[in-house]
């Protein structure tokens, strides 16, 4: 059966997708991650799949697997990943909430990434409602951390990732629409700094501000970004009492580079940070870091088909290497061919503008059911 003869219905989906969104699912909140991953769980086994539920660990959500029905059941094929997590906080729905305007519907976490998951497992859903039997087995993973840089989820899905031939990705497509067959690399640090504690009022002197001094160091910090490898501080914590001199400050650092080497000599940089000054101690703790991912021969082989795909369906599909990272930059460094960012058309990911382009969730599934239909 050709792929763009499965009834794909814009309202159906609609209506699928609508539960998942107003399902708010942050990664810091471990229940409400799970209680989206109870939806999740719903619909895939409603599509015939056998679930699997994995627990959480480290304070986060669990993850789904689920593996569809196949007369090659068990050997390698299609892992389908995602994230079910999002960055919007529980109660953002009141601000950016469920609707649909002008061509476009609105609702956190709709574009990045729940959008795309969804028309992946709409894909599976009606190949199997036209019992299409798919040249290898599939199987879908849900995670509950990506957005953090997936520490308690990164040995789950390399573990899977080893067991496919591919890796699909439907993170949110690129501005024009095309794909990711790259991701540059990720590290993130963690920045304290500890003074003197003193009255703020009649003992300001005797005091060493961590605060001030973090102040001083993230301007430092934020100077480093060059061409190669850039530095920004998106997270601060500090301060109890304001009339207290604070003695501890902790922040956040991302950097990112399009080359390993460019990382790697980042990180040196940020870690020779740590140290004193002015009586104020400085440490930089290495996070989560995420491998430079560079196309392969495999990755643009799976890339050709799915533009031929595009072709049929009718709109040209770009790809390139892309910033902001993803769990394809775990796959893609693996060196199993890896296909990103070929989810839904939107903007405003990670804002209160967050939307989708309701016409991208048809050609986003036709997408899906095309590659799953094909890769063989």
């Amino acid at each position: 059966m050709n792929f763009r003869k499965l009834p794909f219905d814009t309202d159906t989906m609609l209506a699928g997708l609508k539960p998942w969104i107003e399902c708010e699912s942050p990664t810091f909140d471990a229940a409400a991650v799970n209680r989206m991953m109870d939806l999740a769980a719903y619909d895939l086994a409603a599509a015939g799949a056998e679930i699997e539920r994995i627990p959480g660990r480290m304070g986060y959500g669990g993850s789904v697997r689920a593996r569809f029905p196949h007369r090659d059941f068990g050997k390698p094929g299609i892992l389908i990943s995602g994230h079910m997590d999002t960055v919007h906080p529980v109660g953002t729905l009141a601000k950016n909430p469920w609707r649909v305007e002008d061509g476009l519907c609105y609702g956190p976490g709709i574009q990045d990434m729940k959008g795309g998951n969804y028309v992946s497992l709409e894909a599976i859903r009606q190949l199997a409602l036209a019992g299409v039997q798919t040249p290898l087995p599939v199987t879908v993973l849900f995670t509950p951390d990506e957005e953090i840089g997936t520490p308690s989820t990164r040995a789950l899905i390399e573990m899977e990732a080893r067991k496919n031939r591919y890796v699909l990705v439907p993170e949110p497509a690129r501005p024009d629409g095309g794909a990711v067959t790259g991701r540059y690399a990720i590290a993130r640090f963690n920045v304290r700094t500890s003074g003197r504690p003193s009255h703020a009022g009649w003992a300001l002197k005797d005091g060493r501000s961590a605060i001030a001094a973090m102040a001083r160091k993230i301007i430092e910090i934020e100077a480093m970004t060059g061409e190669d490898c850039t530095f920004s501080v998106g997270v601060i914590h500090a301060g109890q009492w304001v009339n207290c001199v604070s003695s501890s400050c902790d922040a956040e650092v991302l950097s990112m580079a399009k080359r390993q080497a460019d990382l790697d000599h980042g990180v040196e940089r940020m870690l020779a940070l740590s140290g004193e000054e002015n009586d104020v101690v400085i440490e930089v703790t290495r996070g989560v870091t995420r491998p430079v991912w560079e196309p392969d021969a495999g990755t643009m082989a799976v890339y050709e088909l799915a533009r031929g795909i595009a072709g049929e369906i009718g709109f040209e599909l770009s790809h390139a290497s892309a910033g902001g990272g993803s769990d394809g930059n775990f796959t893609g460094a693996m060196g199993i061919p890896t296909l990103d960012s070929i989810g839904v058309r939107g903007a405003g990911l990670h804002t209160l503008n967050e939307h989708i382009e309701i016409d991208s969730l048809v050609e986003r599934a036709q997408l899906v059911a095309g590659l799953l239909t094909r890769l063989k």
